[in-house]
């Protein structure tokens, strides 16, 4: 959608690959390995539970190999090597998202790991430009960002008395690097469970004195989806254990019903998807009601083609402006507010407007081919009806194109 508008857009990936999290994980996997179960003695306090983790361990233990962005990681079936199941439950679940995007049809310029800053020094930096900055202080032998001044609730510690660093310090590092690329803006997308990090995070970018704007970087939340089949909600899925995967979805609705779902609400509202609705060729889905509009045009022009009908499309588009009936009015008047929405979504950054309007414009179109005939023996009507037709059908695949939705030219 910001293609659209005339931004230079790169898509970047950040991988949490590093920190508590993968420490988890990786202790997972470890205790998998040794045949440690979810519910046995000496199974890991914050250890993960689903099906997934014992995948991971069988793999390791078996050698399997994983190929990652051109490197290969391999496991070496030593349940005591912390490091080498670390390596390895990484590169497999960096691939199982790979699979995840690929089926989502989602590339990527940039793939980031955050461990990247760590082997760079970059948290190191940024916490030392903090400290020269003076807006930190240490106390009860921990170092402390003075985040307060900056419109946080609360001081919050950057580096833990034991000398490892909180979570959103490495936050701040990405998005400084951010800055320094020279990106006039970021937009983070996250789950609303991360919404307890943003004003930290901006705290203390404004703290490194680095001429950063106050809104850097702007966020997108997402909340969690319910998922329902037959009327009750999709919990488990065979693959991951506890959670349905976008791939499953995929697999269940179809990828173009799954983009349009998951784009056509507000990220920062309660979604629930229906897969049977996903899933039927009928009106009440609003994907399918859209995509068959597209194609039914298509399936007009061929008839003309067809029966060898001449189209002059210049004298259509005069034509068209005969407005000589309301369904005539209230689809042109439709057509021409795809500029202006499609400005305002992306100013908003509210995509989901998009696919409200391609419904809209999809249900002016129908009233129209409902009221009017298109292949008619005068010239004129036709050309001016046919006319319509194409310019809807040319607003609807642009509309489709910018949510990653097919056009199809038949049903």
């Amino acid at each position: 959608m910001l293609d659209a508008n005339g931004w230079d857009v790169k898509r970047e990936y950040y991988y949490n690959d590093a920190g508590v999290q993968i420490e988890n994980l990786a202790h997972s996997v470890q205790a998998r390995a040794k045949g440690i179960r979810p519910d046995d003695a000496g199974w890991p306090e914050a250890g993960y539970r689903g099906d997934y983790i014992a995948d991971v361990a069988r793999a390791f233990l078996d050698g399997a190999s994983v190929e990652v962005e051109g490197q290969v990681v391999s496991g070496n079936g030593d349940a005591d090597d912390f490091d080498a199941i670390r390596r390895f439950a990484v590169a497999w679940l960096r691939k199982e998202q790979h699979g995840d995007l690929a089926a989502f049809g989602v590339d990527f310029d940039v793939y980031f790991l955050e461990s990247s800053l760590y082997a760079d020094g970059k948290v190191e930096e940024t916490v030392a430009a903090l400290v020269a900055a003076g807006h930190t202080y240490e106390d009860g032998g921990a170092l402390w960002l003075r985040s307060t001044t900056f419109g946080d609730d609360k001081d919050r510690v950057m580096r833990k008395s034991d000398g490892t660093y909180t979570y959103f310090v490495p936050d701040v590092a990405y998005h400084l690097g951010k800055w320094q690329r020279g990106y006039e803006r970021a937009i983070t997308e996250l789950g609303a469970d991360h919404h307890g990090s943003l004003a930290r995070v901006k705290a203390g970018l404004q703290a490194l004195d680095a001429g950063i704007p106050q809104g850097y970087p702007e966020y997108g939340l997402h909340q969690m989806v319910t998922v329902m089949r037959g009327g009750e909600e999709v919990k488990l899925s065979k693959r991951a254990g506890s959670y349905l995967t976008l791939r499953d979805l995929i697999d269940e609705a179809g990828r173009d019903a799954t983009r349009w779902f998951l784009v056509a609400r507000k990220p920062d509202s309660q979604l629930v998807f229906d897969i049977d609705l996903a899933r039927s060729q009928s009106l009440d889905n609003p994907v399918y009601y859209v995509q068959l509009s597209h194609a039914r045009i298509c399936g007009l022009m061929r008839q003309v083609d067809e029966r060898g009908l001449a189209f002059d499309l210049e004298n259509g588009l005069a034509q068209a402006l005969d407005l000589d009936s309301s369904a005539t009015l209230e689809l042109v008047t439709s057509i021409s507010r795809w500029p202006e929405l499609l400005a305002a979504a992306g100013q908003l950054l509210e995509p989901h407007l998009v696919a409200q309007y391609l419904l809209e414009l999809a249900q002016a179109f129908q009233s129209y081919y409902n009221d009017h005939q298109f292949l008619v023996d005068e010239t004129d009507v036709r050309d001016g009806r046919l006319a319509l037709a194409l310019a809807t059908r040319q607003v609807l695949a642009n509309g489709l194109d910018v949510l990653g939705v097919q056009a199809p030219e038949a049903t």
